[in-house]
């Protein structure tokens, strides 16, 4: 087998979709990744990058399409980096994802026969994202361009108007601060040349509740001119609560941990979620909640399938952000101790128990991998527990910590197949049988697939 070099232009028909959204082909045995593929594709590929083992190539033509592809909606698509899935069937990038599941479990966890379940699919494919984080760059046309990093460059803004993951309303929030940005002077930041005053929009929307919260982020010395923004939005952004003004004068290309202040209304959306009975929470401006608001419900009605909560357990909500599982889910459960290591998300948790009427519930600020020792002392004994990590997923430690509470039904929300899979294997190793996964589809469009899993420590 003679393995393709940089730069040969190959014909291949693509098998499969891998985990982030190439297609997978094989040239005489030799396994070829190649974004924008879709299963079923003849395809003409350019070598990209040449490995011992397989290849990285980029799309030349699609000679045949295959049944799993379709016309993508959006006009940006391949230019975004945003969207990787749009030109792939739905059904047939639910199946895959639920498969990715599946193979990083045996793959990378050692376990093959865990029961992947059928995805929960979504209840809406576009305009389902409750925040957008839009980049600021000179425009074209010497305006304002406001999008998305093209695919593969940390130098370049594609210039998105309108994005269908949002929202009509945040699309006109996103519109609306442009506009009004060009009017009051503001200047289009320069990655490369590092010049420049306005860096993001960040739009933030309670879907449900129809509030929308503004974040405009620039360099020092803009606050005049951003005042004179906020002063104009409300009267083109429905729903309008909040103008937020953070700034960043560094290099990185961050919208957190910024110095901000409130330059009109308040910082912080209310969002509903209803699994037994509506729940309403409220979100500060850089507060962590699910991005799809309507698929949030489902993910919690299929976490409160997993916990098997009869009424009388003690429920441990850990890495609990601003509360909203443990809430959602308190009214099945005796007692609910939450556990998260941002101050201010503790003080959201704890504001949102109480104007959700619960009573029982009580929110400690740390780091899972010391606080569950270090304070046991004034913990409850933990009957079931439920862990929703970053990305990044549980470190040793903090897995340690998890076994070393023992509750007797551990519920895994992942949002990441590989990191999901490393930590199942800690846990069955820790003495847990994992009963059960199911993947929910938070983020049609995209490669990404969150999943709710269901562990149980035998008896005795």
């Amino acid at each position: 087998m003679e393995r393709p070099r940089r730069d040969d232009v190959l014909e291949v028909e693509v098998d499969d979709l891998a985990f982030g959204g190439r297609g997978v082909a094989r040239h005489d045995g030799f396994v070829v990744f190649a974004p924008d593929t879709a299963p079923g594709d003849r395809a003409r590929v350019r070598v990209r990058k040449a490995r011992r083992r397989f290849a990285e190539a980029d799309l030349v033509e699609v000679l045949r399409p295959g049944p799993g592809r379709v016309a993508p909606p959006c006009p940006f698509v391949p230019r975004c980096g945003g969207c990787r899935l749009q030109h792939v069937d739905y059904a047939v990038a639910l199946d895959a994802k639920r498969r990715q599941v599946a193979e990083h479990l045996a793959r990378i966890g050692g376990l093959p026969e865990v029961p992947v379940l059928d995805p929960e699919p979504a209840l809406e494919r576009t305009g389902y994202r409750n925040k957008m984080e839009y980049s600021a760059a000179p425009g074209a046309d010497g305006g304002i361009a406001l999008g998305f990093h093209e695919r593969g460059r940390w130098d370049r803004i594609v210039d998105i108007d309108p994005c269908l993951l949002a929202t009509p309303v945040g699309n006109a929030a996103r519109e609306a601060a442009r506009a009004l940005a060009a009017e009051a002077g503001l200047v289009p930041y320069h990655q490369r040349e590092n010049t420049g005053e306005l860096r993001h929009v960040l739009v933030r929307e309670g879907i449900l509740t129809g509030q929308v919260l503004i974040a405009v982020v620039t360099t020092s010395g803009c606050d005049g001119r951003v005042d004179e923004v906020a002063r104009g939005l409300p009267d083109r952004v429905p729903g309008l609560v909040g103008v937020v003004h953070a700034l960043n004068d560094g290099v990185a290309e961050t919208t957190q941990g910024l110095e901000q202040r409130v330059a009109w209304g308040r910082d912080w959306i209310e969002e509903r979620v209803e699994v037994d009975r509506p729940v309403t929470l409220r979100l500060s401006s850089a507060a962590f909640f699910q991005t799809n608001s309507r698929m949030t419900g489902r993910l919690y009605a299929r976490v409160a399938e997993a916990a098997g909560l009869t009424g009388g357990e003690v429920l441990y909500d850990l890495f609990a952000g601003v509360g909203s599982i443990g809430i959602a889910l308190g009214g099945r459960a005796r007692e609910v101790v939450a556990v998260e290591a941002v101050p201010e998300a503790v003080a959201d948790a704890e504001r949102n128990a109480r104007a959700n009427g619960m009573t029982a519930y009580r929110a400690f600020a740390g780091d899972v991998r010391r606080l569950l020792r270090e304070r046991a002392d004034e913990m409850p004994p933990a009957d079931v527990a439920i862990v929703d990590p970053p990305r990044a997923g549980l470190s040793g430690g903090a897995v340690r910590r998890v076994l070393e509470l023992a509750p007797r039904v551990l519920v895994y929300v992942s949002c990441h197949p590989a990191t999901f899979a490393d930590n199942a294997r800690r846990f069955v190793d820790g003495g847990y049988r994992l009963e059960w996964v199911r993947p929910v589809d938070m983020f049609p469009m995209t490669p990404h697939i969150e999943a709710v899993a269901r562990f149980v420590r035998p008896a005795g």
